[in-house]
């Protein structure tokens, strides 16, 4: 009986087992084969008779027939899938022998692999593709390489630069700060007062009130970096106020170490009225000339929607003297409102300041509102418009013409001609 269990094992292992194999079935029949061998020993122990013999052509046919049953059920399945699979399986095998296989493959390559009509034109499509994606890992490594050493080379320069101008840009940048600091508190002693007038937060959204304390961290910035700084008021500064907060989240530590007086007086209280000056837009008059003598205010508003006549009205509640750059004068303007930034407006005022020249400081005025600066003065323009006009008209013809012909020679000679 112990024979025949070993015939019986052998012939499973020798005939079914690597046809299971090929198919994906050998742990079903490894199953299968186990459940008849135990069977078969329980039907020995029941039976208990030594005399009976084992019929293996009958279990030969039930095997074959679990077999038949097996590969039906595989083969049902989409024959695409099952080749691919196979094929798979066949790479895998040539990777383990140590042939030339790609280690990534599509499946439309792998459809190619398949369509070879021999096995020697599969082996040189393999050793394509393995050579292919070697170039490909090379020139990928090449690039990563290239890209460390640029790195480095830069963080060698950007180091190698540093150490050299680190003790320079640390000096040059110290000793320009005590300058800018001296300056600054020079002119809180000696230098002329410009005042801004924070007493406009109610006038403003909280948006415009940001903007404003950008504009004068700027204006503050400009004026300390100048040659001969003005010293700046911030009057009618309340404590705690949207304006207090911005300022602090600017400046932070440094907001009550700034060379810049803060109070919450108002201008009038401080100085005497005949010399200040209010610069607005909405002034009629408008200002010829720098005074160094007079103390000029400005509004620290930002209008977003433009509201005319805010600081007007409040420099003649005050009974203040106004005053409007003459932006006119000298630009030849565009349509629009003439209200200038802060920045802009210390930009005009320092070079005033320095120069009294009006060509020079308006051309902080951004270039989008004016087409250019008058070459001639608008009293000229006036009178050859006036020329014109008569002539037109016919009134005076002869004496506009002899007047024209002496204002205006060479184009008088032109027109005869």
């Amino acid at each position: 009986m112990q024979s025949a269990n070993m015939l019986l094992r052998k012939i499973v292992r020798s005939s079914v087992l690597p046809f299971a194999a090929q198919h994906g079935m050998k742990k079903d029949l490894f199953l299968l084969s186990r459940t008849l061998s135990l069977s078969l020993c329980l039907k020995q122990d029941k039976s208990c008779e030594p005399s009976e013999k084992l019929d293996l052509d009958e279990w030969k046919k039930v095997m074959k027939s679990g077999l038949q049953e097996e590969v039906s059920e595989t083969v049902s399945e989409p024959k695409e899938l099952s080749s691919l699979a196979a094929a798979r399986e066949t790479l895998e095998m040539w990777r383990l022998a140590g042939r030339a296989v790609p280690e990534k493959i599509s499946e439309d390559q792998l459809k190619t692999f398949m369509e070879c009509p021999s096995k020697s034109a599969k082996k040189k499509y393999l050793k394509f593709l393995h050579l292919k994606e070697l170039y490909k890992k090379n020139d990928r490594r090449k690039a990563e390489e290239k890209r460390e050493r640029k790195l480095e080379a830069q963080d060698q320069a950007s180091k190698t630069d540093e150490t050299k101008k680190s003790s320079f840009v640390c000096l040059w940048s110290s000793t320009m700060d005590k300058a800018y600091n001296w300056r600054a508190a020079q002119s809180m002693i000696f230098g002329q007062p410009l005042v801004f007038d924070m007493s406009y937060e109610k006038e403003m959204s909280v948006r415009e009130v940001t903007n404003t304390v950008r504009q004068l961290v700027l204006s503050e910035s400009f004026n300390r970096r100048s040659v001969d700084p003005f010293h700046i008021h911030f009057c009618n500064f309340k404590d705690d106020s949207l304006y207090e907060r911005e300022f602090i989240k600017h400046y932070r530590e440094a907001w009550d170490k700034l060379l810049i007086t803060v109070t919450d007086q108002c201008y009038t209280e401080i100085f005497p009225k005949d010399k200040l000056i209010y610069l607005t837009a909405d002034s009629p008059k408008v200002m010829k000339t720098f005074d160094h003598d007079k103390i000029y205010i400005v509004g620290s508003m930002v209008d977003k929607s433009i509201k005319t006549g805010v600081s007007l009205a409040r420099a003649k509640r005050l009974g203040l003297e106004t005053a409007a750059l003459p932006l006119e004068k000298y630009l030849l303007w565009n349509t629009g409102a003439k209200n200038l930034t802060l920045d802009q407006m210390m930009h005009i005022l320092l070079t005033l300041k320095d120069t009294a020249d009006w060509k020079k400081a308006l051309e902080f005025v951004p270039k989008r509102k004016y087409c250019g600066f008058v070459n001639k003065p608008v009293k000229e323009l006036k009178k050859t418009l006036d020329l014109i006009n008569t002539l037109k008209l016919g009134k005076g013809r002869e004496k506009v013409e002899k007047q024209f012909a002496k204002n205006y020679p060479k184009k008088y000679k032109l027109k005869q001609k």
